[in-house]
């Protein structure tokens, strides 16, 4: 059987497109070619089988007041059980969380991934073999979107918490005893439009790394 990698995330990971011009259909979420999750298919090969778990607008653990069934942690038993075996879980999750609607800092949003990577731990999805998750933590929000269109909706205090979520999921993986990856580090290029989504290049710089990474992930399990 092919290793299965679920890939567990936000509008990045789903394909969310803002600018339509970067685009090859013209569209709002990128194509097959284009997102990092296909673009990791390819660059991984027939032996790994890549499942696309991304939802525009998900959380970690907050339960949206605006929109249903946004939390990962409610939905993550059926997730997991439905793509079982896994070999390895990816997590990208982390944006949304720092909506000043949700009224919580970084380090709150640190815990609250640590409770959702636990969840995936105990969730029997695994076969004979061990819990093997990597969380990424997402590039950090641009100074510029407060004044975008999205600004009013995220709120004024996005940018500062998005740029701790590292620290704090470094924390937690190294207490948990899961892989830790921080985005911002590998230079992924956001669009300058709502400054908090992956360009076309973003994508496949992402992609280029975990490429690299993923097979590593595998073998020391």
């Amino acid at each position: 059987m092919k290793k299965h990698i679920v890939c567990l995330g936000d509008s990045n990971t789903h394909g969310y497109c803002a600018d339509p011009n970067d685009c090859a259909d013209g569209g709002i979420r990128f194509n097959e070619n284009e997102r990092w999750t296909c673009l990791l298919q390819q660059l991984l090969g027939e032996g790994y089988h890549i499942l696309e778990e991304g939802l525009s607008g998900r959380t970690t653990v907050f339960v949206d007041p605006l929109h249903e069934s946004m939390d990962a942690l409610s939905v993550a038993y059926p997730i997991l059980k439905s793509h079982e075996f896994i070999d390895l879980l990816i997590i990208m999750l982390g944006t949304n969380d720092v909506k000043d609607r949700f009224a919580v800092n970084a380090c709150c949003v640190g815990y609250a991934m640590a409770r959702l990577v636990k969840k995936a731990m105990a969730t029997e999805c695994w076969g004979d073999q061990k819990p093997n998750i990597l969380v990424i933590a997402p590039p950090h929000i641009g100074e510029g979107m407060p004044k975008s269109e999205v600004g009013p909706s995220m709120g004024d205090h996005c940018v500062e918490k998005s740029r701790e979520l590292a620290k704090y999921y470094k924390q937690q993986c190294d207490l948990i005893g899961c892989h830790f990856l921080d985005a911002e580090e590998l230079g992924c290029e956001f669009n300058q439009i709502d400054y908090m989504h992956l360009t076309r290049k973003g994508h496949a710089q992402l992609a280029e790394k975990l490429a690299a990474l993923v097979p590593q992930l595998l073998e020391s399990k």
